[in-house]
């Protein structure tokens, strides 16, 4: 939210992982779309949807690199993580971290402030959250990652769906029938297969539901600063 007002892209990441692929890739990847920029990212990945079989292995996996991350200085070489944008987003951040303890998810790491001065928040990984609580319904566009337990295909694509926004999804999976599948059942404007990138230059850039409408960058993008224009005038007709 900015300003009190939706913003024209908001982006959701469902990071589902499958079967047998590297959960280490998996993790890594969902742990930078989740705390690149400090999650301060219209394109950041708050909803982890983790296969049962690995869902132990990947908590685990995400704790160890939400902790490795460095937060501090950020004109600091080693920094990884500075500062939220401000107080007022500081505060706001916070809340959801306090909504997500108080409502039964189960804190794995972070949820504090760091230091005394400025706005730096450890980043915050939950776990064992449910489609109800706000973490998993909101956009918190800060440090916190949710991470949620599912069994099956059609389950997951169910509860992913059962949201108000539709900007971005994506799956890791060794099964590329089950890849292409979700792309299809996913409403999103961008889906990732086996990676985490949302936009390119060359293609749109949108989102379905209250992720906006239209898009940018792509030709489609180019379309939105385009007014079309329509003449007409009447010709004689001949008999024929």
């Amino acid at each position: 939210l900015s300003n009190g007002t939706v913003k024209h892209h908001m982006f959701l990441l469902l990071r589902l992982c499958h079967d047998f692929l590297s959960v280490e890739v998996a993790a890594r990847t969902a742990h930078e779309a989740t705390m690149g920029n400090h999650g301060q990212c219209c394109s950041a990945g708050t909803r982890i949807f983790v296969q049962s079989p690995i869902y132990d292995k990947m908590v685990q996996r995400l704790k160890e690199l939400a902790e490795a991350r460095k937060v501090g200085d950020p004109f600091a070489e080693d920094t990884v993580q500075g500062p939220q944008v401000d107080e007022v987003h500081f505060k706001r951040v916070m809340s959801y971290i306090e909504s997500g303890k108080k409502e039964g998810a189960r804190l794995v790491t972070g949820g504090a402030r760091v230091g005394h001065k400025g706005y730096f928040i450890q980043p915050t990984v939950f776990a064992d959250v449910t489609d109800e609580m706000t973490i998993a319904k909101e956009e918190i566009f800060g440090p916190v990652q949710s991470i949620l337990r599912f069994d099956t295909f059609e389950e997951v694509v169910e509860r992913a769906n059962a949201t108000i926004y539709g900007s971005s999804g994506g799956v890791f999976t060794s099964d590329m029938d089950k890849a292409m599948r979700l792309a299809q059942a996913i409403e999103a404007g961008t889906f990732c297969i086996n990676s985490y990138k949302c936009a390119a230059v060359q293609v749109p850039f949108g989102g379905y539901k209250m992720s906006g409408i239209g898009n940018e960058l792509g030709e489609a993008g180019v379309e939105s600063y385009l007014q079309t224009k329509v003449v007409t005038m009447p010709i004689s007709q001949k008999n024929s």
